[in-house]
């Protein structure tokens, strides 16, 4: 998943880990370079909107609420405004990537093996952690595979679609 902050230029890139309920981070990366923080997880909390997050053995609430790919993390009496890019949209079609972002559960496939398709066109839709997650053509061409179907349980980093030119 790639993540920026609206006042700055730097890109960063997170991988987690789900399990049991607990997403943990498992890496983060600012414009491409390795971020040493401390072991970080996250809890759904006892209503929608919260999270109780854990860093370094500290655990915290936060109040989370999303608007557009703009979420709004508050946490310690501050307020954080994050930008979420898809995978495959304009900002990281450069990857290419037709990869899943998270672990999570194909919702729904939007295009047939053969189709031709257009860049930043919606290709599938990934729930993970209560959010849905549009898979976007990094690139003109036509659907060559399909790799899951829906309902299909997907880890994260595994090939979803394959498009040729």
């Amino acid at each position: 998943m790639e993540w920026s902050i609206p006042d700055g230029p730097e890109r960063y890139k997170v991988s987690l880990q789900e399990a049991e309920g607990t997403v943990s981070v498992t890496s983060l990366t600012r414009d491409g370079i390795e971020v040493h923080i401390p072991e970080t997880s996250m809890d759904a909390a006892d209503r929608p909107g919260r999270a109780m997050v854990k860093v370094g053995g500290t655990t915290k609430l936060a109040h989370i609420a999303r608007s557009g790919d703009t979420w709004w993390v508050h946490i310690d009496g501050r307020a954080h405004e994050v930008v979420f890019h898809e995978q495959g949209s304009r900002a990281s079609a450069k990857e290419g990537s037709l990869k899943s972002p998270m672990p999570g559960t194909v919702l729904q496939g939007m295009v047939k093996v053969g189709q031709r398709v257009r860049e930043g066109q919606h290709l599938m839709t990934i729930e993970a952690m209560k959010m849905e997650h549009k898979i976007l053509a990094p690139k003109p061409g036509e659907i060559t595979k399909i790799h899951f179907s829906e309902g299909d349980q997907v880890d994260m980093g595994s090939s979803l679609v394959e498009i040729s030119d």
